[in-house]
């Protein structure tokens, strides 16, 4: 997949996960939806936490938060450790300010914060054990910093992996475990407070964290499947067209053969060079209506029956007004303007395509403005054939354009355009009804590697 298709994936699939979190039938409630997409991890290493949630203000709340923290924890750090602990100023100050500032970094770049931290968070223990009030007080972590630290293991489990964030916790409990060797006389030890406190909150955010990352794989596996439905829509659409023109240009192809064939009898005294130049001709044609009989097999799969009714002839601008009509005994008003004798002079690929394309457009103003006065065009020209289907809006009530249909109208209208070098022009009208205009030139241009294309 190009760098291009995967951020067109990426910014469907973001789309797709607000669709689903607002939707009243998602399979989570809306509530906790509108949350996994909020706690979503960053796509990149530096970019911070909520950085993908939709509202401005929930991507500004870690920042707050941590703000909010470092602001009330500086001060309070620095007092207890200088009253509570009898540490002395400078040392309180120093600590205070390297347990708490280093916390703005959680919201951009969490594990590196936590490192920065801890290292504080120990020296600052080795400093209380010679403190002058350190008996009977917290150690070797202050309520302080297990305060911090906890706000820290949110940020932690909010992104990163789960092998990370076992590791964290380890190292928590093993740097607390070494401390406790050197426990002052009279001292609380808060090793095993902050070990447990550190595992349930990164249980908890990692949890959340793993709501969002399911989430976002749902919407991604739905983006996925309306892409394979639109990209298989396309391709059976192109091998419809494919049958239907096989049966023109093997026509072409059979009439050569027959008059290579009969060119000794129908001209006599012909050289013998000629004649052999003759029967090359019609064996080289038998050839290639061979080949395409076989791609025609493959095109139409296994399906006997299905291959036995498409060896109709096929239609054409002559047949627009039994379409026309039968469309009006449906219930469905419709005006047609057609020259006399229109289709006598039009290749029969471009017949086939502007009676196609008629059909498709009729089709879709059954299902989506049912009760619509529609009017159908066709002018014909020595350059070109005009085809213009314009409806007005809906009478009747109005079936959604998603939940019916196969989804095949527009996409083969402007697969036979192509197919026949044209131009396809279609949208919405200022009174609400709809406009189909295609151009199909007279002198076809086929070109065959649009049909071995994956997708548009």
């Amino acid at each position: 997949m190009s760098d291009k298709a995967r951020f067109r994936l990426l910014g469907r699939t973001r789309e797709r996960a607000r669709t689903v979190a607002s939707s009243p039938g998602s399979r989570v409630p809306g509530a906790l939806a509108q949350l996994a997409v909020v706690l979503r991890p960053p796509a990149r290493a530096a970019q911070p936490l909520f950085a993908q949630a939709p509202k401005t203000w929930q991507r500004m709340l870690p920042f707050a938060v941590v703000g909010v923290f470092v602001v009330t924890l500086l001060p309070v750090t620095i007092t207890v450790l200088a009253n509570d602990y009898g540490l002395g100023g400078g040392w309180s100050g120093a600590l205070g300010v390297a347990q708490t500032v280093p916390l703005l970094l959680a919201v951009t770049r969490p594990l590196q914060a936590w490192a920065v931290v801890l290292l504080a968070d120990t020296i600052g223990a080795m400093l209380l054990i010679h403190a002058d009030r350190v008996a009977a007080h917290p150690w070797p972590w202050t309520p302080m910093v297990i305060v911090g630290y906890l706000l820290l293991m949110a940020c932690l489990g909010l992104r990163e992996s789960i092998r990370t964030l076992v590791g964290v916790w380890l190292v928590t409990g093993a740097v607390g475990a070494v401390l406790g060797f050197f426990q002052p006389s009279g001292s609380m030890n808060t090793a095993a407070l902050l070990f447990v406190l550190a595992g349930v909150m990164l249980a908890l955010t990692g949890a959340l964290r793993g709501l969002g990352d399911a989430q976002q794989r749902i919407a991604e596996q739905e983006s996925i499947s309306e892409a394979e439905r639109a990209r298989r829509t396309l391709l059976e659409e192109r091998a419809r067209i494919a049958r239907e023109l096989h049966d023109v240009v093997a026509h072409h192809m059979s009439v050569i053969t027959v008059q290579a064939d009969s060119a000794p009898y129908r001209l006599p005294g012909m050289p013998e060079p000629v004649r052999e130049e003759f029967a090359a001709i019609a064996a080289s044609a038998r050839e290639s209506l061979g080949e395409m009989r076989r791609l025609l097999t493959v095109l139409r799969g296994d399906g006997t029956e299905r291959a036995e009714g498409e060896k109709a002839p096929q239609p054409g601008i002559d047949r627009l007004q039994q379409l026309v009509e039968a469309t009006v005994r449906a219930g469905q008003p419709v005006e047609l303007s057609l020259a006399t004798g229109a289709a006598e002079a039009v290749p029969p690929a471009v017949d086939l395509s502007a009676y196609r394309i008629v059909q498709e457009a009729l089709a879709n103003v059954v299902r989506h403005a049912p009760g619509a006065s529609t009017r159908v065009s066709v002018t014909v020209d020595e350059d070109e054939v005009l085809v213009l289907v314009v409806n007005g809006p809906a009478r009747d009530a109005v079936v959604a354009l998603e939940s019916s249909g196969t989804g095949h109208g527009l996409v083969g209208m402007r697969e036979r355009v192509r197919l026949t070098g044209g131009t396809l022009d279609t949208g919405p009208l200022p009174d609400g009804g709809f406009r189909v205009a295609a151009r199909l030139p007279m002198n076809t241009l086929t070109e065959t590697t649009h049909m071995n294309e994956e997708g548009s």
